[in-house]
């Protein structure tokens, strides 16, 4: 009984690390691709081509194929029509907990106010959402405002699943926020 015990737990542990090589390779895998030009010489994800509508590239990739300042949100001239489908994405990835059903803060920041904490622009939004405030600090972005709460922000990129989920519960922030992308950063 032990020796079967212990070959099913080897055979477990064997096929375990396998699962994480693969997962490992293939991640590695589609960010080489995504860094790959195109036909038109410019790199899949970013150089121009990014962020179209119906992106299923995952959040984190899309980030690491695309330069800093590159993310714009597709949907920015839409945000009234998915404001309800943004809205569902953000409640299904869990973000009310921390920033209220509406938006409207709780635990963490209020979305509807004039403070963002790192600036206004999509590709921040995008990022911050993404890596989390500790990560997005390691990457050189500083706070440009304070807010009453100043907890860190956790990292989604894993959570939400594709970009275009992540841009459309942007579009969702923007819509409670109202001329939120409009805002110059500020410096």
């Amino acid at each position: 009984m032990r020796k079967i015990t212990t070959g099913l737990l080897s055979l477990v542990l064997i096929a375990g690390l396998g699962a994480f090589a693969f997962k490992a390779c293939a991640a590695e895998d589609a960010v080489e691709k995504a860094e790959e030009p195109s036909a038109n010489g410019e790199a899949a994800a970013g150089g121009g081509d990014c962020c179209k509508p119906g992106d299923t590239t995952p959040p984190l990739e899309l980030i690491a194929a695309t330069p800093k300042g590159g993310l714009h949100n597709p949907y920015n001239d839409q945000i009234t029509e998915l404001a309800a489908e943004g809205r569902k994405k953000y409640m299904a990835a869990g973000c009310n907990g921390c920033h209220g059903g509406g938006g409207g803060g709780g635990m963490c920041p209020p979305l509807t106010n004039d403070t963002w904490v790192f600036g206004p622009d999509d590709d921040v939004l995008f990022r911050l959402i993404a890596l989390g405030s500790d990560e997005l600090m390691k990457q050189g972005y500083t706070r440009v405002k304070k807010e009453v709460v100043t907890g860190p922000m956790p990292p989604f990129g894993t959570i939400i699943k594709t970009s275009d989920d992540m841009w459309k519960i942007i579009t969702f922030i923007r819509s409670v926020s109202p001329g939120s992308e409009k805002r110059p950063p500020l410096q």
